[in-house]
């Protein structure tokens, strides 16, 4: 998941460098459809003079969204550099799909292990976090009762800091304790669920808005949801949201 997350944000660096209004064309670039049509071929650049009938038969794109990448190509651009970053594009969306492609065994996997964990089973229905980043956290943080308190599990992955107040200074710093492989994990989880629930997208816009840098506006959802977390099976209950609102990633 990690390696993921790391390959998607250089795809998308490289793209926003290269050609930002193929970038457009998609709300995630993690799309099926979108990874399918980059790794299409060994040249970016023919991507643009792809024939109608070559679009739609690429694998998951459809009407719909060969209709997006055929209004693309009116007006396609690329940068004269995309002779050098054209294929790390390429490549880079055929290591993600190769990474889908294992994930979805492992989630296989762990769907099995799940029903023998009922904090994993609490966990998988906050939107985004998925099977995978569910058995990953809960690997991670083992057992919640080790946590006297929210705030101390918030601190364990990551998404607090730890108060260094003295007098009239106030002041913080990340504690030592961090695992990094929690921290990650946590990180790209939230990244994935403010993206699906529409609160939590303006809980972090308004973040940003106020200055926060994404990382940080990501960290401070992130604290919430260790509070969601930490009552989950003090209440046995799920994570409740009306499907009706969540969003379309296409």
């Amino acid at each position: 998941m990690e390696e993921r997350s790391r390959v998607i944000a250089s795809l998308q660096t490289d793209l926003q460098a290269d050609c930002p209004c193929l970038l457009t064309s998609t709300k995630d670039i993690d799309n099926l459809w979108f990874l399918n049509l980059l790794s299409h071929g060994q040249d970016l650049q023919k991507l643009a003079r792809l024939r109608d009938k070559t679009i739609l038969g690429i694998p998951a794109i459809g009407c719909k969204f060969g209709a997006r990448i055929i209004a693309w190509q009116q007006g396609a651009r690329f940068s004269h550099d995309v002779d050098r970053i054209g294929p790390m594009i390429i490549e880079d969306a055929r290591r993600i799909l190769e990474l889908r492609r294992a994930i979805k065994v492992i989630e296989t996997a762990c769907k099995d292990l799940m029903k023998s964990s009922r904090i994993v089973t609490l966990i998988d229905t906050i939107p985004g976090l998925a099977t995978v980043f569910s058995s990953e956290l809960v690997g991670e943080i083992g057992t919640l009762e080790r946590f006297e308190r929210e705030s101390s599990l918030a601190m364990y992955l990551g998404m607090a800091n730890l108060s260094n107040d003295s007098g009239q200074i106030k002041s913080s710093n990340n504690p030592g304790h961090i695992i990094g492989h929690a921290k990650g994990t946590m990180m790209a989880a939230v990244d994935k669920h403010r993206k699906l629930v529409p609160e939590s997208k303006r809980y972090y816009d308004k973040e940003r808005a106020e200055g926060k840098k994404h990382n940080q506006a990501i960290r401070a959802l992130g604290r919430h949801l260790c509070r969601v977390i930490f009552s989950m099976p003090k209440h046995d209950r799920g994570y409740g949201y009306r499907e009706e609102n969540m969003q379309n990633s296409a």
